[in-house]
C-alpha cells in the first residue's frame, strides 16, 4: 500500500489476482486491503490535510504540474500496464488512457493557480475552502483517467486523498502513486489502498474520517454509497451508468454520423459509460443507416480489444442473446466467441430495436449497438429520454442550430454536436440515475470546495 508517502506492507495476507484479458493468464498480484489499511490511509490523509490546505493554490498547482511531468516520464510503462490489465490495444492505451489524464493534470495545474478562491459580495467576503479528506473509488474501464479526474481537482482544491482503485485494474493506481512520490507530494496528501469493493471500498466510504466520497461505477453501488453518505451527512459525487443516444436528424451527414457513432461505441471495446449504444434514425433513412452501421462495425472485428474479465464478457453475451430472444434483428456479430484465448466479443449491431427492449434500456458495457427508428423529432426526443439514465449523447443535423435546439431538450449531461471534440475543461456528469455532481474543469474543482462567508 502507498500510505503516508511510503510503500507499506498490507495489514493482511490476502491478495487479488490481476489477469490479462487477452491471454486469460494471471500476471500480477496486489494486496487485498482491509479496514485496517483503509484506516491507516485515512489517518495519514487527515494528518496531512492542514498543511496541504494551507499551501498557496499556485504552489499546489506547481505540485500537480510536477505530478504530470512525473507521470509523463512513465508514459510508456503506464500504457503497457493499461494494456495488460484492461486489454486495451496499445495505441489506444497511449493515445487515450494515458494522454487524456496528462491533459487533465495540466488543466488542474493551471486552474489551481488561476481560480478565485475568494470573492467580495456586498459587505461579505466569501472563501472557497477544501472539503477535507476525500475517499476516491474508481472503476476499471478508464483506470488512470478516472483516478486523475478525482485526484487532480481534489489536490487543486487543497483536499487530501485516499484512492481505492478497481480490483480488475489496480496497477495503474500504483503507477500514479509512484509518480506522486517522484513529484514530491507531501506525505499523506495522496494515498492508495488496493482491495475489494465490498471490503476496502465499503470501509473507505463509511470511514468517519472521510469528508467526501467520489465514486464512479454502477448505479446500484452508487445508490448504496449515496445512502451511506447521506446518513453521515457527507459530501458525495457519483458518476454512474449511462445508455446514451446518438440522434441523427434528417439533413445530417448520415454516413459521417453513423461511422463516428460506431467508432465512438467501439472505442475501449464499448466499455465506456457514455458510449453511444443507441442510434436513433429517421424511418426514411433507417435501412441505409443499418447498412452503413454493419459495414462500419465490420472494420472493428480485429481492432477491438477483449473485455476486462470473463464475467464482463459473459454479461455482454447474455445481453446479445436477450436481444435476439426479444425479437431484435441481429445484423452482424453475436454472442459466439470470435477468438480464443481472451475475453473477446464480436462488434455487434442490432436493427428493428424497440424502445421497450432490454438492449435499448439497460447499460450493456460492450461493443453492442442498438438501432432504433423514429417518426419525427418529438418521437426521437421521447425515445432518447425514455431511460433512467442521462449521461452522454450525440446529435447530428444539417443545421447546427437545429442540433442545439434538440440537444437542449435532452435529459443528458453532456452532448456532442455534429461530432464535437472532447474538452477537458467541460463538466462531465449525468442527469437522473447517471449520477450526482460533475467532473473536469472548474465545475469539477467546485465539487471539492465548500464556502465560508464573512460579513463586515
Amino acid at each position: 500500500m502507498y500510505i503516508d508517502g511510503e510503500w507499506r506492507p498490507a495489514d493482511g495476507t490476502g491478495t487479488i489476482s490481476v489477469v490479462d484479458p487477452a491471454t486469460e493468464m494471471e500476471f500480477a498480484r496486489v494486496p487485498a486491503g482491509t479496514p485496517v489499511d483503509v484506516d491507516a490511509a485515512v489517518r495519514a490523509a487527515r494528518a496531512a490535510l492542514p498543511g496541504w490546505a494551507a499551501t498557496p493554490p499556485a504552489e499546489r498547482g506547481a505540485r500537480i504540474a510536477a505530478l504530470r511531468d512525473a507521470l509523463k516520464a512513465q508514459e510508456a510503462e503506464a500504457a503497457r500496464i493499461v494494456t495488460s490489465e484492461l486489454g486495451a490495444p496499445p495505441g489506444f492505451s497511449k493515445a487515450v488512457h494515458v494522454a487524456l489524464p496528462l491533459r487533465v493534470l495540466t488543466s488542474y495545474a493551471e486552474l489551481a493557480a488561476s481560480h478565485a478562491f475568494e470573492e467580495k459580495l456586498g459587505n461579505s467576503t466569501v472563501f472557497q475552502e477544501p472539503v477535507g479528506v476525500v475517499g476516491a473509488i474508481t472503476p476499471w474501464n478508464y483506470p488512470l483517467h478516472q483516478a486523475v479526474a478525482k485526484v487532480a481537482p481534489a489536490l487543486a482544491a487543497g483536499c487530501t486523498v485516499v484512492l481505492k482503485p478497481a480490483e480488475n485494474t489496480p496497477l495503474t493506481a500504483r503507477v500514479l502513486a509512484a509518480a506522486a512520490h517522484d513529484a514530491g507530494l507531501p506525505a499523506g496528501v495522496f494515498n492508495v489502498v488496493t482491495g475489494l469493493g465490498p471490503v476496502a471500498g465499503q470501509a473507505l466510504a463509511a470511514h468517519e474520517g472521510v469528508d467526501m466520497v467520489s465514486f464512479t461505477g454502477s448505479t446500484a453501488v452508487g445508490r448504496d454509497i449515496g445512502a451511506s453518505a447521506g446518513a453521515a451527512v457527507k459530501r458525495v459525487a457519483l458518476e454512474l451508468g449511462g445508455k446514451s443516444a446518438n440522434v441523427i436528424l434528417p439533413g445530417a451527414d448520415l454516413a459521417r454520423a453513423v461511422n463516428v457513432g460506431v467508432a465512438q461505441l467501439m472505442a475501449n471495446s464499448g466499455q465506456t459509460c457514455h458510449a453511444w449504444s443507441r442510434m436513433l434514425v429517421h424511418a426514411d433513412e433507417y435501412d441505409e443507416a443499418v447498412a452503413l452501421a454493419e459495414a462500419a462495425a465490420a472494420k472493428y472485428a480485429d481492432r477491438v480489444g477483449p473485455l476486462v474479465s470473463a464475467r464482463q464478457r459473459d454479461r455482454v453475451r447474455g445481453y446479445i442473446d436477450q436481444g435476439v430472444a426479444e425479437g431484435a434483428r441481429l445484423v452482424t456479430g453475436g454472442s459466439d466467441a470470435p477468438r480464443s484465448p481472451g475475453y473477446y466479443v464480436s462488434p455487434t449491431v442490432f436493427a428493428d430495436v424497440t424502445p421497450d427492449m432490454t438492449i435499448a434500456q439497460e447499460e450493456i458495457f460492450g461493443p453492442v449497438l442498438a438501432i432504433l427508428r423514429y417518426r419525427d423529432e418529438d418521437d426521437a426526443l421521447r425515445i432518447a429520454n425514455a431511460t433512467v439514465y442521462g449521461l452522454g449523447g450525440g446529435v447530428w443535423a444539417g443545421d447546427e442550430a437545429e442540433a442545439v435546439a434538440f440537444a437542449r431538450r435532452m435529459d443528458t449531461g453532456q452532448i456532442d454536436i455534429n461530432g464535437g471534440r472532447f474538452n477537458p475543461l467541460a463538466p462531465f456528469g449525468g442527469y437522473k440515475q447517471s449520477g450526482v455532481g460533475r467532473e473536469l474543469g472548474p465545475h469539477g474543482l467546485a465539487e471539492y470546495l465548500q464556502t465560508k462567508s464573512l460579513q463586515f
